[in-house]
């Protein structure tokens, strides 16, 4: 069987175009070797980056003495395809859409950073260009924390940009995120003599209406609003349609604020959940907008006197917190609709990735 033909990226074409090529190039989560190849053999034309490699996350960074540095990143990788690759481009001009896997999570922000790496040879600030591997799985293969904890000088600077889909504005930090499972225990029996147990899944009300009753916060921090939630996302119990549960799991996640630890965050779940048999699966601390920080004021003056608006808070949990465990001040600003993300109609204006690649140039040029 021959080798497949190794493709080849034009960093000079515009960021639309180029949007299009990544989407075009297969990147499901895993599978991510081919596009890690074609951008390290794009950026190695460059002579003003040093390019580097970690299985298939990609580090380009200019050494240019500046008085600080920038760290710049996005992931290579998508969810997997729902008959929406080929990528298609409807309509003309600004309005235009581009449809298709990636376009919105995160190709768009992917193109707009390769183009500036390669056009940008003597930025304001030094930077660091990341492109890395299996974002959309499981976190302890993410390649970004992969490169946090073998690389930590490959990514580490006085601010971070992650290129994830903002729909073109600037937001701070993330929220943390954990899940508990509430496990409930029965008796089996016949459902024909159900007397004779206890059912663990009717022990479950309770639970789900201390859920129900629950009055989420709002949280202000470093002056902007972080909406908390928590919410049962699934309730598994039962062996058979004619026996009584002897057991049944209630998943709760709780995204909660970024001023809180994870650890206060745990007890506040298990405060709601007292008497229950609670167990922790997995946590991840959120970040704050660090909106304070000289370098975070810069970038959002920059950035906003070409996108106009003003900075926000970001729900969900980004990579942006990885930089913060290394004390790295972190906003999420990329193209595209981020709640078109993973859907089968997932598509992105083309505007707004011309728009995001002008502001970024704007921030690295002045």
């Amino acid at each position: 069987m021959a080798p497949e033909t190794p493709v080849i990226l034009d960093l000079s074409t515009d960021p639309v175009a180029l949007t299009r090529a990544l989407c075009d190039i297969a990147s499901v989560s895993g599978d991510e070797r081919a596009i890690a190849d074609a951008v390290e053999a794009a950026l190695r034309g460059y002579r003003h980056l040093e390019v580097l490699r970690d299985g298939d996350a990609v580090v380009a960074r200019t050494n240019l003495g500046r008085p600080t540095r920038a760290v710049i990143a996005g992931h290579l990788d998508t969810v997997p395809v729902a008959d929406n690759l080929p990528t298609r481009l409807i309509g003309e001009g600004a309005l235009a859409e581009l449809w298709g896997r990636g376009t919105v999570d995160m190709k768009g922000g992917v193109a707009v950073q390769l183009a500036l790496a390669a056009e940008l040879s003597e930025p304001t600030h030094d930077v660091t260009w990341v492109f890395y591997d299996h974002e959309e799985v499981a976190s302890d293969l993410n390649g970004l924390g992969r490169l946090v904890r073998n690389h930590p000088d490959w990514v580490r600077g006085d601010f971070a940009v992650l290129g994830e889909p903002t729909d073109g504005g600037l937001e701070g930090g993330c929220n943390g995120t954990l899940r508990v499972e509430v496990r409930l225990e029965g008796v089996a029996a016949h459902s024909a003599r159900a007397w004779m147990g206890r059912n663990a899944i009717h022990a479950a009300g309770e639970v789900l209406r201390r859920l129900e009753s629950y009055e989420p916060a709002s949280v202000e921090v470093d002056g902007l609003v972080y909406r908390e939630s928590l919410n049962a996302v699934l309730v598994s119990g039962g062996m058979a349609a004619n026996t009584i549960p002897d057991s049944c799991v209630v998943t709760v996640n709780y995204r909660f604020a970024p001023s809180a630890s994870v650890a206060q965050a745990e007890a506040h779940v298990r405060d709601l959940f007292e008497g229950y048999d609670v167990v922790l699966v997995d946590a991840a601390a959120g970040a704050r907008p660090g909106l304070d920080a000289p370098a975070v004021q810069q970038f959002a003056a920059a950035v906003l006197s070409v996108t106009g608006g003003q900075a926000g808070p970001k729900y969900g949990w980004t990579d942006v917190a990885r930089f913060a465990e290394l004390g790295v001040p972190a906003v999420n600003f990329g193209p595209g609709d981020p709640l078109l993300a993973h859907k089968r109609d997932e598509h992105v204006v083309v505007g707004q990735i011309t728009l995001v690649h002008e502001a970024l140039r704007h921030w690295l040029t002045t």
